[in-house]
């Protein structure tokens, strides 16, 4: 754990949180600055900043959280959501502790997921990329 990480001290007890589950591995709590209600952060316990950091067992576990939450969310306030990570900072990530948001959605609320552009790439383009990952998905996993 980070002794500067706010979400380190939040599972160490340091510092309040509205928590709503709690597993082994990971803790769901509500944001104290939502943008919507019931929006929650679900992290993990161990202080990881990325999620390529994240060991399987983590992220599975991560996961489950997120999906219930996500359940709870979908019956109780009869909502959709989105899931979002932020993952470095020029993908916005402000605390650097692994975190995903879900953000309950209800039609015109208002609330954006911004799309600032789209890319103009030719089909091309997508197969050289596509080829691309998929050869260094099997290089770094061995698959």
């Amino acid at each position: 754990m980070s002794s500067e990480c706010i979400f380190c001290k939040i599972v160490k007890k340091e510092v309040p949180c509205y928590k709503i589950y709690e597993t082994e591995k990971a803790i769901a709590f509500l944001d104290i600055n939502p943008v919507a209600k019931a929006h929650t952060l679900v992290i993990p316990k161990k202080h990881i900043e990325r999620i390529e950091l994240c060991d399987d067992e983590i992220l599975k576990e991560l996961m489950m959280v997120v999906k219930k939450v996500g359940t709870v969310i979908a019956k109780t306030y009869h909502s959709d959501f989105n899931l979002v990570l932020n993952n470095g900072e020029s993908a916005g990530q402000l605390i650097k502790h692994l975190h995903f948001h879900i953000i309950p959605r209800v039609k015109g609320d208002g609330i954006t997921i911004d799309k600032q552009r789209t890319l103009e790439i030719d089909k091309k383009e997508l197969e050289k990329i596509a080829k691309e990952m998929a050869e260094q998905i099997r290089r770094i996993f061995k698959e």
